[in-house]
């Protein structure tokens, strides 16, 4: 054996050992295991004949029907798919973007609002001045409650998924857009609430002390100090969650609302798989343009912001 190789086994055995990441991983392996066993999954007969064999059936019926059974054109194909996109696709399509546009925005607007009280150093007596924090004791108790409710809100907001709050809306406001729209956008102002008061809590804080320190209002110290310094930042969760709310338009459009998830439904009920397989790549395109859109966005405010 080389002096080198004896060097190089003399450094692996003292190399240095993180017992932290050793334990955590004997905690996942573990915690994987036990679920495995607890949720009692079952893979015996996954790949069983009579499974391949509806498989096997299932794919063929994934051919646009004036297509099964016979040769494959490509004019037939395009005619079937044009047609189908002008009679349901492009429609449902402009819904579900009209839905997630219409969410993001209303959610957006509301969560920038509400960060600033769920913000704990904005919520303080004296905002971002820490020599001042005593000066007025009689209203820290009533700022920090006021801390607590919009957080509490947030949480509550975020805490149900879209699905169940658009179940409850459309009990109320029947099978319209507008119980999507406020499911998403109840469920996305409680996360981009969330996300926007750490940004404020995690400002340069110099700057906005400053200002209070020369008098500024809270409502001055927002317009002038925090508005500037983290708009670029919750912008990017701005997009990012419009990503989210494309998706998820989709799928609520199988509760009854008129987007492309009701005709996947439709499709899926009248055992259409053509018709289903097409309007579900028409939802992944249109998720990919909303992607595309977003990403773009998010590098121009890091590069200009």
């Amino acid at each position: 054996m080389s002096p080198a190789e004896i060097e190089i086994q003399r450094l692996y055995r003292e190399r240095p050992r993180n017992h932290f990441f050793i334990w955590s991983a004997a905690f996942l392996l573990t915690l994987m295991i036990s679920s495995w066993f607890i949720g009692d999954f079952h893979i015996s007969g996954f790949l069983s004949e009579r499974h391949l064999t509806n498989l096997s059936r299932f794919l063929g019926e994934l051919v646009p029907h004036p297509l099964q059974g016979q040769p494959f054109s490509l004019t037939v194909a395009l005619g079937w798919a044009g047609e189908l996109l002008l009679e349901k696709g492009l429609a449902a399509t402009g819904v579900t973007l009209a839905i997630s546009v219409a969410a993001i925005v209303l959610a957006g607007s509301l969560g920038a609002l509400f960060s600033l009280p769920a913000a704990r150093n904005f919520m303080a007596s004296e905002p971002f001045v820490a020599s001042l924090s005593e000066s007025r004791p009689g209203w820290g108790l009533l700022w920090t409650a006021a801390m607590w409710g919009t957080r509490a809100f947030l949480i509550f907001a975020r805490a149900i998924p879209e699905y169940l709050w658009a179940f409850l809306f459309l009990a109320i406001l029947g099978p319209t857009a507008v119980p999507a729209v406020l499911a998403l956008a109840l469920h996305n102002l409680g996360i981009l609430g969330k996300l926007g008061a750490e940004v404020v809590e995690n400002t340069e804080r110099s700057g906005l002390s400053a200002l209070r320190g020369l008098g500024a209002s809270r409502l001055q110290i927002s317009l002038a100090g925090i508005f500037p310094l983290a708009y670029s930042r919750f912008l990017l969760f701005f997009f990012y969650r419009w990503e989210t709310c494309v998706r998820e338009a989709t799928v609520l459009g199988m509760l009854g609302i008129v987007s492309l998830g009701y005709w996947i439904q439709d499709a899926r009920a009248r055992n259409h798989y053509d018709e289903m397989f097409f309007l579900v790549l028409l939802g992944a395109f249109l998720v990919l343009i909303g992607d595309l859109i977003s990403a773009l966005a998010r590098e121009i405010i890091r590069r200009y912001s």
